[in-house]
């Protein structure tokens, strides 16, 4: 099963950390060349140095993915460094927290150009390169905040996320002729390092309003890209899969206590 990624080249971007480490990660146990696309070289350099001590294959470069000039290097480089590229995981994201009436516009802007401007960037500077292999996979990381639910402070967060599925839709006609899928995954409450400081009593009070008890792993968002980057989901595009332990089930906390 998904042995078809094996010696595929596949992009992360804002893979230095969080959810897009833990997709490289997972791309390259599985045998694929990786390259980690990150503004913090030590962060970046960091990832390619553990992921190459498991064995794996990986090179990074650094670039702001809410800008041109740098994806479209972002995808030079990986040409350069691997030979082709086939797997596009749209991953960079960033989400302070601000409600309405204390957000800058400004603000609003900054979360919608790297949330929501560089996937758009990052699936046009990579369809050229995609095209001269004959096919592709683009995977992009959504939420399920925006799409699915809310949450205060997160409007610039949540439309940026939103976006993103209207996006997929449209490119998924637009790519196909290109034998190119799209699709995009939407995590819940995923364990990373951002979380870890938050302390246990809040740990534990966010796995309670999930129905498997327990918040999820950055290996459970790479798996789920893993698959719809594979040969085996070929006929499987402009989808969303909800990765999140059942977190949006329930319409009630009364809801779990009763189950």
């Amino acid at each position: 099963m998904l042995s078809s990624i094996k010696g595929r080249s596949v992009i992360v971007t804002g893979a230095s950390k969080g959810i897009g480490k833990g997709i490289a990660r997972v791309f390259a146990k599985h045998g694929a060349n990786v390259m980690i696309v990150a503004r913090g070289e030590e962060a970046a350099a960091g990832t390619v140095e553990e992921i190459k001590a498991g064995g794996g294959s990986a090179a990074y470069c650094l670039a702001d993915v809410s800008q041109w000039d740098d994806v479209q290097r972002m995808v030079a480089r990986t040409e350069e460094a691997f030979g082709g590229l086939d797997i596009l995981c749209s991953n960079a994201g960033i989400f302070p927290q601000a409600k309405i009436l204390d957000m800058a516009p400004e603000d609003w802007d900054t979360v919608l150009d790297t949330n929501l401007k560089s996937t758009f960037l990052s699936v046009k500077a990579a369809v050229p390169a995609m095209r001269k292999r004959g096919k592709g996979r683009v995977v992009i990381t959504s939420s399920i905040t925006g799409p699915i639910t809310g949450y205060p402070g997160w409007t610039h967060y949540g439309a940026s996320k939103a976006g993103q599925l209207g996006f997929i839709r449209t490119a998924a006609i637009e790519l196909a002729k290109y034998n190119i899928t799209v699709n995009a995954v939407l995590p819940g409450n995923i364990m990373t390092e951002g979380l870890q400081g938050l302390g246990q009593d809040y740990l534990d009070t966010m796995a309670a309003s999930i129905p498997l008890k327990r918040l999820g792993t950055v290996e459970d968002i790479g798996n789920t890209a893993l698959f719809l980057a594979s040969d085996e989901a070929g006929y499987i595009t402009g989808q969303t899969i909800v990765v999140d332990g059942g977190q949006i089930l329930p319409e009630s906390l009364e809801a779990l206590q009763e189950a």
